[in-house]
């Protein structure tokens, strides 16, 4: 039986993967590039299936506590007058800040963790997987997970670049911490031109805003590690537009040491195992922010790895191909974004005023 198995990354996937793993008595170790758990990131969704995985882990008190208690969107002019609302509200879902949720699956996951580390070589063979740490150091395992997200080091290492992968979806987009006196409580507004959307998101339950920034553009070279690189990108996009609270919003977020930035992509692969070696999470189907699915699909994918590894006695190849089966119509399903994306950034302005004119109709049905 495979008993040792190392999982690259410790967010929301791997701590899951992690947790379910050790309740069937693996031996699991973390290997985490960052020094500590990254506390920041947006709000996420746990919903459907995603909600049995956290009941079952003890943890939907916990959860329900930490809630976001956002009630909807809404849509403003440049004199920040409401336009159109959406409410958003779903007895069916929790949102929770990203690094709340990681926080708390930590807090009920017991393994060996290595912070500050990542994979720079892999090589597996009939019996086992050997992986070279950025440390120095050589560890060996029986299987390996690669839950290190959309530009993962495990997929580039085991499946080829990651261009092979990543299907970009025509926009950027970057979040950071924001003015908490800006913005109505308890709502996301947003305010577009053309091809861009300037957002602030104001939780009920967390004194901390968050300001976001889509734009749509060809593709752009750039360095995903490269904060600097980042801020620039976004500076030049927003920079010259003093509408609305762009400036206010813009000079927060660029002082923001936690300040995110990426393209909007969607990982698309044939299949998420190669020998000894599988994904999860955003690092095998990442179904981009704009689906509002990735910890749902994070959560019940990596619950289903578990679950397949100790009903096949840590068998790879039986559960990797049981795992994949499972899981291919559920992710197809949450990366079909095209109308969120319309929803968020409508290209023209006249695509705009359909969209608030829509949002106002709905209104009147809630």
């Amino acid at each position: 039986m495979n008993k040792r198995i190392l999982v690259s990354g410790a967010s929301i996937a791997g701590l899951t993967l992690a947790y379910r793993l050790t309740r069937h008595d693996f031996q699991v170790t973390v290997v985490e590039r960052a020094e500590r758990l990254r506390a920041g990131g947006n709000g996420v969704d746990v919903r459907d299936q995603a909600t049995d995985v956290v009941a079952e882990m003890g943890l939907l008190p916990q959860i329900r506590a930490a809630a976001t208690d956002v009630h909807g969107m809404k849509f403003v002019d440049a004199a920040d007058r409401a336009v159109a609302r959406i409410d958003i509200r779903d007895p069916a879902s929790l949102e929770i800040m990203r690094g709340d949720l990681v926080a708390l699956l930590h807090g009920v996951t017991d393994v060996e963790y290595l912070f500050g580390d990542w994979i720079t070589a892999i090589r597996q063979d009939g019996d086992g997987v050997t992986v070279d740490l950025a440390s120095g150091g050589t560890r060996r395992f029986d299987l390996l997970v690669g839950a290190d997200g959309l530009h993962s080091a495990t997929r580039r290492l085991a499946f080829g670049p990651e261009a092979d992968y990543l299907t970009f979806k025509d926009h950027y987009f970057a979040f950071a911490d924001a003015d908490s006196s800006l913005g109505e409580d308890r709502w996301v507004t947003m305010f577009n031109t053309p091809g861009k959307m300037t957002g602030l998101y104001r939780s009920g339950n967390h004194t901390q805003a968050k300001a976001y920034f889509i734009f749509r553009s060809k593709p752009i070279a750039f360095d995903h590690r490269d904060v600097g690189e980042h801020k620039r990108l976004v500076r030049d996009a927003f920079g010259g537009d003093r509408s609305w609270r762009i400036p206010q919003l813009l000079d927060a977020a660029l002082a923001d040491p936690e300040f995110y930035f990426d393209a909007l992509s969607q990982v698309r692969m044939p299949a998420w195992s190669t020998g000894r070696v599988a994904l999860t999470g955003d690092a095998a189907w990442c179904a981009s922010p704009a689906s509002g699915a990735g910890a749902e699909l994070a959560l019940v994918g990596a619950y289903r790895l578990a679950e397949e590894l100790a009903a096949a006695e840590g068998d790879h190849r039986i559960a990797f191909a049981r795992y994949h089966s499972a899981l291919r119509g559920l992710v197809a399903k949450k990366q079909r974004i095209g109308v969120n994306v319309r929803v968020m950034v409508p290209r023209t302005e006249g695509g705009r005023r359909v969209r608030d004119f829509a949002a106002r109709l709905r209104s009147g049905r809630n």
